[in-house]
């Protein structure tokens, strides 16, 4: 007869040198970061933070979010996910989120898949971001050149918009600054 598995929670997660995440209770690992993968993270957090991780208005952009990137953000007592990048509106999220795991419902998350974590991210990530109520849920797939758009409905996510190459668009939620998105996929001409 085996014992029964423990399910992990909240408290057994501490900040480590390692990027982990919990879901459904077991401890997974995040993929290592390839260059292409930090590239596009990189790039996408760069389009977005002048025009937008600031109070909103003035004449640098819109503001009015709280742009983070690879922290840990609590889903409940089992489920801890660190997405690549992470959003809140600040006029739902006043002071930027904090602690670990944040307790604050994000507005935005993207993910920049990874091969050995796509099937984890688009599977059980999603469905657990769409439970949560998450109003937007992004995916960067670095082999196709494509960048997805989800927005929440009861009924599970809605693919909104899907853009990719060189194409320079604005994608919900931050459709006041177009993004050359194919900063993301290396093309810097």
């Amino acid at each position: 007869m085996t014992a029964a598995r423990r399910l992990l929670t909240v408290a057994d997660l501490a900040p480590s040198a390692r990027s982990v995440e919990l879901l459904g209770g077991e401890l997974m690992d995040k993929a290592a970061p390839t260059g292409e993968h930090g590239g596009a993270q990189g790039a996408l957090a760069g389009l977005l933070w002048p025009p937008f991780s600031r109070r909103p208005g003035g004449t640098d952009g819109p503001g009015g979010w709280w742009i983070l990137t690879e922290v840990h953000v609590a889903f409940g007592t089992h489920d801890v996910l660190c997405p690549d990048l992470v959003g809140w509106r600040r006029e739902t999220c006043p002071e930027r989120p904090g602690g670990f795991p944040v307790q604050t419902r994000p507005d935005w998350i993207c993910e920049v898949l990874s091969p050995s974590t796509a099937r984890r991210d688009l599977g059980e990530k999603r469905i657990l971001l769409q439970r949560a109520g998450v109003p937007w849920f992004w995916t960067v797939n670095l082999e196709l050149e494509l960048v997805q758009v989800y927005r929440w409905s009861p009924e599970g996510y809605l693919l909104s918009t899907s853009a990719g190459g060189k194409d320079r668009v604005a994608l919900p939620p931050f459709e006041a600054v177009a993004l050359e998105l194919g900063r993301l996929f290396g093309h810097d001409d």
